[in-house]
This record gives structure tokens, C-alpha cells and sequence, in this order.
């Protein structure tokens, strides 16, 4: 089974292990549970819609909640909420749940929680619900060309 995030990765040569788990809820909390994975690196991609009327990803330890504010602010803006649905689907291709940062229909920039910048190993979604990427958040930065910047309450 194979998704345009883990084409991309396969395409760029980055080093990946495909984790599959039964999906029966959203969220990084079920996802980390369901394959025995610590929370604090189970990585949930965030679609926000900011003030201006540009979007970006924020990329988030799944144990800490995004600060709505300092995300608005490492944008550039003042303001910012979590994208509908809808939105998020359109701008990534992919159904919430199982968004990627790779292979987005649209590139969107990124942000990153800086306390994901030194994990070694973490989980991330590979663009379907029910299947996680195994991987190293420093390549996830770098090929996201994600900002390092404090983004949690």
C-alpha cells in the first residue's frame, strides 16, 4: 500500500518505515496507542488558515496543543484557527486524519514545534488514515522546509 507521501519519500531517498495500524478513530492519540508509540513523538499535521488568507501546516508533538496565537505570529499575522475540512482536504488531497506534509496537492509553508527538532524517531502520517511513517523529525524539517519555532500552549 503505497500514498503520494510515501512516493515522495521513496523519491527523495529519505529513510521511512511504513507502520500500519487498524484505524477506528482521528488522532494522534489513538494512532500512537494503536502501534505502542510514545505520544510526545507522534507528529499531527495541523492545516491553519491565517489572517491573511494563506494557509500553512503546523507540525505538532501529538501531547501539546497548538497556540493558535504564536502561530499566527511566527506567520507573520495576527490571527489564526484550524482550517474546516473542507479546506484542508482541497489544499493537501488528503482526508483529515491522514494528512501528510508530503505530497500536498498544494505546497503549504511549514511549522514545526521546536520540540520535535532533536527526536531521533517519530511518527508521522503517510497521507492515509491507518498508516504512519516511522522517521526522523530533522528530515521531516528539511524536506518540508519547516520553520524550528515555539508553537504550543
Amino acid at each position: 500500500m503505497s500514498t503520494r507521501g510515501i512516493e515522495y519519500l521513496k523519491e527523495k531517498r529519505t529513510p521511512h518505515t511504513v507502520v500500519k495500524y487498524r484505524h477506528q478513530e482521528k488522532g494522534a492519540e489513538f494512532a500512537a496507542q494503536a502501534v505502542g508509540f510514545p505520544l510526545s513523538r507522534t507528529v499531527k499535521t495541523l492545516v491553519v488558515a491565517l489572517d491573511n488568507g494563506l494557509f500553512a501546516l503546523a507540525l505538532m508533538p501529538g501531547d501539546r496543543q497548538l497556540s493558535m496565537k504564536k502561530m499566527a505570529a511566527a506567520c507573520g499575522g495576527k490571527k489564526a484557527a484550524l482550517a474546516d475540512s473542507a479546506a484542508a482536504q482541497r489544499l493537501t488531497g488528503y482526508l483529515v486524519g491522514g494528512i501528510s506534509p508530503f505530497g500536498t496537492k498544494k505546497k503549504l509553508p511549514a511549522l514545526m514545534d521546536k520540540s520535535l527538532q532533536f527526536c531521533e524517531e517519530v511518527l508521522i502520517n503517510a497521507g492515509r488514515r491507518g498508516i504512519m511513517l516511522k522517521m526522523n523529525a530533522g528530515d521531516i524539517a528539511r524536506l518540508t522546509g519547516a520553520k524550528l519555532v515555539d508553537l504550543a500552549l
